[in-house]
Formats: structure tokens, sequence, C-alpha cells
């Protein structure tokens, strides 16, 4: 005899939510955060757009995978030089955030750690991200950037750099 099938969505949803705690897990660590130019007296930063898992468009802060043996600095300029085309100097960490999310045949559990970086030279383009993730590069004025990104925790880490530059931090 097999066992039944969920028959409310509610009971669908639970029961996908079992089968995927059942997978295995993937440990990914990235690296990122925002890099800041001062262009008359006031703050920029480099932002992306990429495509979401459901092909939508979303800004997000850059970020990538570490390579090799790179520290999260290390991983953190060069990501940024490659999504963004601008080089930058670390100058603090921010913040670490963790999430997890679910493949067709794994689990994830993600790191990032988010950088400060002061802007030591380049021009915008995402002609040298590898992955071709980065379609759209801008700078944004630090007010402004919170909201044009996608997600609530790369807003939090822009509070956090804003009251670190404005001495609250």
């Amino acid at each position: 005899m097999s066992a039944p099938h969920p028959r409310t969505p509610r009971l669908a949803a639970a029961a996908r939510r079992l089968s995927a705690r059942s997978l295995p897990v993937v440990d990914e660590t990235s690296a990122g955060g925002l890099v800041i130019d001062v262009q008359d007296g006031r703050a920029f930063t480099a932002v992306i757009a990429r495509r979401n898992r459901g092909g939508r468009l979303e800004w997000c802060l850059p970020k990538g995978h570490l390579e090799g043996a790179e520290t999260p600095e290390q991983a953190a300029v060069r990501e940024i030089a490659e999504e963004t085309g601008i080089y930058g100097q670390v100058l603090r960490h921010l913040a670490t955030i963790d999430y997890w999310f679910a493949g067709d045949d794994h689990r994830v559990h993600k790191v990032v750690h988010h950088f400060l970086l002061e802007a030591m030279g380049g021009e915008l383009t995402t002609l040298n991200d590898p992955d071709h993730e980065a379609e759209q590069v801008a700078w944004v004025h630090l007010d402004d950037v919170a909201r044009r990104l996608a997600y609530p925790n790369e807003r939090r880490i822009v509070a956090a750099a804003r009251d670190i530059l404005v001495g609250n931090g």
C-alpha cells in the first residue's frame, strides 16, 4: 500500500520541505560587498543586475565564490573587479550572512562575507565577468542604493556601511 498523497497546498508544501531536507548538503562560500567612490563629496557604490532563478532581473551587491586558497578579502576584491570593472581596496569587514536554498538534487548552505572597499580605479563594465552573470552595472548614490537592491540582507549591509561612513559605526 502506498502512502497517501498530500491533498492541500499546505500539506504539499510541508512534504516538499521534508523531501528537500533529505537531499545532500553542499557548502558554498562567497565574498563581495560595497565598493565606494566619493565624487564631489558624495558617496556612490557599484551594483550589478543579474537574473534570479525565475529569470527576473535583480539588482544586488557584487559577490562570488572563493577560488583556490583565496581569503574572503581577496575574493571580494577579485569578484567586485570582475563583475563591475572597479578595483578596490578592502577597508573593513561589514557582515557575514548565511542562508539555505535547494537545487534539484542537493541543498546549499551558502555563507557570504561582505566588505567595505574603497574604489582605486577602473571603469564600470560587465565584460570581465567570466560567468556572464552580471548583465548591468551602475554607480548608485549610497543614499539611494538600498531602494534598488532586491534582498533585505543586502539592504541591512548598506545601512551598516552608511553608519560606518558617517561615523556612527
